[in-house]
This record gives C-alpha cells, structure tokens and sequence, in this order.
C-alpha cells in the first residue's frame, strides 16, 4: 500500500474541498470546454470544480482512496467524474486527446516528472492547454506544503523548454499564500504555467 492511499484513507479531505485558486481563476478566465483530464489528482477536488463548468473530467490518481473520495465528492456535488487507477510511471498518452490536462502539487522524482510534462505535451490537444501550479525548488525553507525534497520539486525551465513550442498563456515563480486543506497552509513560492498547444 503506497503513501498516498494510507493518507487518503482518512475520512477528511487533507487538502479540502474546494479547488486550487489559481485553477478556479484560470478556468473562469478561459471558460475552457470538453474533456478535461486530471493528473496526481489526489481527493478530487480540482476534478469535481472541473465538472462543476460543464466539463467532462477524468481523474487518474494511483491511491485507490484518494479516487474513491473524489467519486464521494462529486456525487455530494452532483456532478460525474470518471476515476481511472493510474500510475504515471506506466501511463499510456494518447496522441490529442484531451482539451485540457490539469496538474495541482502533482510532484514526481525528476525523471518521471519530465516523461510526464512531455507526456501531457503529447496528450493535449490542438487549442487545448495545460494549467498547473506546483511548488517550486525554493519552497524548502517556507515549511507551509510539497515535498522536503528538492529533487521533487519544479524548476521553470521545466516548464519553458519542454512548452517552447506552445503558447505562453500564463507564467509565473514566486510567493502565494495557499490555504487548501490540512497540508498546504501559508506562504509559498510556486510555479504556475498555462500553455496553449498551437496549431501548425
């Protein structure tokens, strides 16, 4: 049993209820439409706020727990969302499949993290974007969420030479204040990146 499914278990959602506040500003800014796939999804709560828009949502998450509470919150919410048990070590990206892949505090051992950022290049869609905000490799010393180790955590150039090729929507390294549950709580410096897939 991995980490994540032991701390899912709990019946609280340890990062809350309600979505990211830059993915909830982005996605009403965008008013993006059609499939929309999130990654390291945790709980569900992106995925429910997702649903919420009229989108159809598949969450993939590879703690069973954490999948089985994102079905408890959208039925509250009334929405649908598919859950699929995936580890992103063995995910299958489909060529354009999804409008829009959505990546909240997903953190990965750096090889896995970049298979998956140019999985998601792969994934998305012609028009279609990918939003995400995750802690940066200056998070360390705030002590307020995300991994303890650096080799976890983003670097912009993750994001700027993997993208190079998309439309820069939105890119931005620096201090938030997040509030989200019981494991992400106070200032942060994070990575936030919307990119658009171009059409050639």
């Amino acid at each position: 049993m991995n980490l994540w499914n032991t701390r899912f278990e709990d019946k609280n959602y340890v990062y809350g209820t309600e979505p990211n506040i830059f993915l909830e500003e982005i996605q009403k800014k965008l008013q993006l439409t059609g499939n929309a796939l999130a990654i390291a999804e945790g709980e569900g709560r992106n995925a429910v706020f997702l649903a919420e828009q009229g989108m159809n949502v598949t969450a993939w998450d590879y703690a069973e727990s954490g999948l089985e509470k994102t079905q408890r919150l959208a039925v509250t919410r009334g929405v649908e969302v598919k859950t699929e048990l995936v580890d992103l070590n063995e995910a299958q990206w489909k060529k354009e499949q999804w409008d829009e892949v959505v990546c909240i505090f997903g953190h990965f051992p750096e090889e896995l993290r970049i298979k998956t950022l140019k999985g998601v290049k792969e994934t998305v869609k012609q028009g279609g974007y990918f939003i995400t905000e995750v802690y940066s490799i200056y998070q360390l010393p705030y002590r307020s969420g995300g991994p303890q180790n650096l080799e976890f955590l983003y670097r912009p150039e993750d994001f700027l030479s993997i993208f190079s090729d998309w439309r820069i929507v939105h890119f931005f390294m620096g201090e938030v204040v997040r509030h989200e549950g019981e494991l992400h709580n106070g200032l942060s410096h994070v990575i936030q990146f919307v990119g658009q897939k171009t059409f050639k």
